[in-house]
């Protein structure tokens, strides 16, 4: 088995998994991925804590299955763990075990940490792709500087990337996709207020958004997708009687786009458009704002979502959902959505 994974196409480098946030379900659906998909995790390792990936493992094993951990200290050994055998990156020393379920800015720093150090191995080219179980924000915040200046992964990964290539932040545009097997929206604005992003709704902005979208999903259909794009408002304003957002900014940056070369087109009604996209009539949707496009795909099921960061020079996946503190150290948690997450991974990095 060591040997197959480590000669197997797409087990060149192995795929880093971080932990998340301790006291939520990460460590537990990571174990639980590592007990029911040995196939999938074979060449994958988990960037956490050893004490906690071992505690993890003791609430999911089941059947008699044995779920060892084991520690390394490289990548690269992670391609010749045995099936079922959870090969743990400690990036730094041991922590005091949290209590499930509760917020903590020691968890909070803790998850933080694996996601600097397994993203700083991803831009060295020491692993292919990023895994990233969920961080509680509330935490994050609690654990102050660096991490209170970021929202959540996304900004975080950013913010890691452009200062490795040495360029501000507003040089590297960053895209949230949410997918599954039916549909996918990416997003003009991220975790911001509502009102907020409203006002980000501009031409530039759209049509960003379009470029990123066009170039990185192109390459995973290898074809350039055909975007439809929502409009803000209702009926897409309506020929500008429930607003003009759709006709001084999102219009606009369309026709640009399409003087690119990008099939992009619309505006159309946002309480349509999903179920146009999931008809197979586009191959994804731009939503104005967080919850116009998260809301369809997670209605589709949490369990089969994934979230891609777009634009970034590297693949960084992750589950659909949060910590849920409410089901921490019951060994109940589903590792549904971290397994396609684990499977998108897979597809973007052949």
């Amino acid at each position: 088995m060591s040997r197959a994974a480590s000669s197997a196409p797409g087990f060149a480098r192995p795929i880093a998994i971080t932990l998340g946030d301790a006291a939520g379900i990460g460590p537990e659906i990571i174990a639980k991925a590592f007990r029911d998909a040995p196939e999938l995790l074979a060449g994958c390792f988990v960037v956490g804590d050893v004490a906690l990936l071992r505690r993890a493992a003791g609430w999911v094993q089941a059947g008699g299955v044995s779920l060892p951990v084991a520690q390394i200290t490289e990548p690269r050994q992670a391609l010749q763990a045995p099936p079922r055998c959870v090969p743990v990156l400690q990036p730094g020393p041991p922590v005091a075990l949290p209590e499930p379920g509760r917020i903590s800015a020691a968890a909070g720093r803790l998850a933080g940490d694996c996601v600097v150090w397994a993203a700083r191995a991803a831009l060295r080219g020491e692993v292919s792709a990023l895994v990233t179980a969920p961080l509680h924000k509330e935490a994050l915040a609690a654990a102050g500087e660096p991490y209170a200046r970021y929202p959540g992964h996304t900004e975080l990964l950013q913010a890691l990337a452009a200062e490795h290539a040495g360029v501000p932040v507003s040089a590297m545009p960053v895209r949230m996709m949410l997918a599954n097997d039916e549909l996918r929206t990416v997003l003009v604005s991220i975790h911001v207020s509502l009102h907020e992003a409203i006002a980000l709704v501009t031409e530039s902005n759209v049509l960003q958004s379009l470029r990123i979208a066009h170039q990185s999903v192109g390459a995973a259909l290898h074809r350039a997708p055909r975007i439809a794009v929502a409009g803000l408002n209702p009926h897409a304003g309506e020929g500008g009687l429930f607003g003009r957002e759709e006709i001084e900014a999102i219009a606009p940056a369309i026709a640009r786009a399409r003087a690119e070369g990008i099939d992009a087109q619309g505006p159309f009604a946002p309480d349509t458009v999903f179920m146009r996209a999931r008809g197979a009539e586009f191959d994804l949707v731009l939503a104005m704002y967080h919850d116009q496009g998260l809301i369809p795909v997670k209605y589709l099921g949490v369990e089969r979502g994934v979230n891609v960061t777009l634009g970034l020079p590297l693949v960084r996946t992750s589950p659909d959902h949060g910590t849920a503190f409410d089901l921490a150290g019951t060994g109940r948690a589903d590792a549904g959505s971290l397994l396609a997450a684990l499977r998108m991974a897979r597809q973007l990095v052949e």
